[in-house]
């Protein structure tokens, strides 16, 4: 009996390790475009940067950041309620110092009853006004911030090995389970020729 023959299933997990070794290593180098017979090899990460970019320029901007969450938020009333007793405290501040230090005169005539009124005039306008004026500024924010040109820059602008080095931090687990299973197939593989040169030379 060749003994031999019983290392195939190693010989071919170890091949299967490397080509799927290789082919990860192929989605970022080479870096830039290099030449090899008729060839032209550059990694598939490299090569489409900008398209990748622009890809995730848009997600981000209608997926997973867009105006109209942000609008929705920051005019939602309940946020207001969060803030009023800020503004509240605030509003009470100006009209019992604020105005006594800028218009003593006019202040020897307010009571804390015309305060007290004042305040809650401010406090219901306030309540009306703060949804329109987040809306508006949400408005402008969109007109001035493109969201999608800005993430497509920066990722855009990414050197290739700061590329690389996030996309392996997110997906890192994921590569050496693909190394791991192409040396797992290619085992099986080997053995599988194992059993049928066995079978056949019987």
């Amino acid at each position: 009996m060749n003994y031999w023959l019983f290392v195939l299933p190693f010989i071919s997990a170890f091949i299967g390790w490397v080509t799927n070794w290789i082919a990860i290593k192929m989605l970022f180098h080479p870096r830039k475009p290099r030449k090899f017979l008729f060839l032209t090899l550059h990694g598939i990460f490299p090569k489409r940067q900008q398209a990748f970019a622009e890809k995730l320029g848009k997600l981000v901007s209608t997926e997973l950041l867009s105006f109209d969450d942000i609008k929705e938020k920051i005019s939602d009333p309940g946020n207001l309620d969060k803030i009023m007793p800020m503004i509240e405290e605030h509003i009470d501040h100006f009209l019992r110092v604020r105005l006594s230090d800028q218009m003593p005169v006019i202040s020897m005539f307010i009571g804390d009853k015309t305060i007290n009124s004042l305040k809650n005039l401010f406090m219901e306008e306030l309540r009306t006004l703060f949804p329109q004026i987040m809306t508006r500024y949400a408005d402008n924010l969109q007109k001035d911030l493109d969201l999608e040109k800005i993430v497509t820059e920066k990722v855009a602008g990414f050197s290739s090995d700061k590329l690389e080095s996030i996309l392996m931090q997110i997906m890192k687990k994921e590569f050496v389970f693909v190394e791991v299973i192409g040396g797992i197939i290619g085992f099986l593989i080997g053995l599988l020729q194992v059993v049928l040169t066995l079978s056949l030379s019987r």
